[in-house]
């Protein structure tokens, strides 16, 4: 058996191997042909344990990011204040940073605002267009619950007609009723 092979062997085929250092604690040890990876902080916790516990979530699982979205209000306020500190050296820095924008925000910011596009400033629903109109849409409705009702109608006139026939054939007739001449 080739020396490769005892080590998968030892190892039930795992690609890492547990040893216990000397001080107790779990460290993972490398088969020699694999690669390496870079050390991470906190590489070296407990290989096989458990599921993280419940109280204390993966940090390295980082939560779906969300696209901040600005108010009209928001942006002409710090493009206020960036005109006000353009004045003293390194004062629309110090201003980003502590508002957590880009440079790129007050670009197009102060570009939607010399165009004089008050609704540019407002934040904008993203993706394409609807090309629907409600009123087509309530339409089809419309025809599609009309399609269906006639379809119920004709299935009630061919019961009612069996019925007729029914009634007929036991020696109990049914006189046909105008449907005007009841209201």
């Amino acid at each position: 058996m080739s020396r490769a092979r005892k080590q998968r062997k030892e190892m039930n085929g795992n690609s890492l191997g547990v040893v216990l250092s000397p001080e107790g604690s779990a460290v993972a040890e490398r088969s020699e042909g694999e690669r390496s990876e870079p050390k991470r902080s906190g590489a070296t916790a407990e290989a096989g344990a458990a599921a993280v516990s419940a109280s204390h979530p993966d940090p390295e699982v980082v939560a779906k990011a969300k696209r901040r979205t600005f108010t009209a209000e928001y942006k002409q306020r710090i493009l206020q204040e960036a005109d006000g500190a353009a004045a003293t050296p390194g004062g629309v820095g110090a201003l980003l940073r502590r508002e957590g924008l880009y440079s790129s925000h007050l670009v197009s910011w102060r570009r939607e605002r010399s165009q004089g596009i008050q609704e540019a400033l407002t934040p904008r629903k993203r993706g394409r267009k609807s090309q629907h109109n409600p009123l087509e849409e309530e339409n089809q409705k419309l025809r599609r619950q009309n399609a269906r009702l006639t379809e119920d109608l004709r299935k009630a006139n061919i019961i009612i007609e069996v019925q007729k026939k029914v009634a007929a054939l036991l020696g109990n007739p049914i006189p046909d009723v105008d449907p005007e001449e009841k209201s």
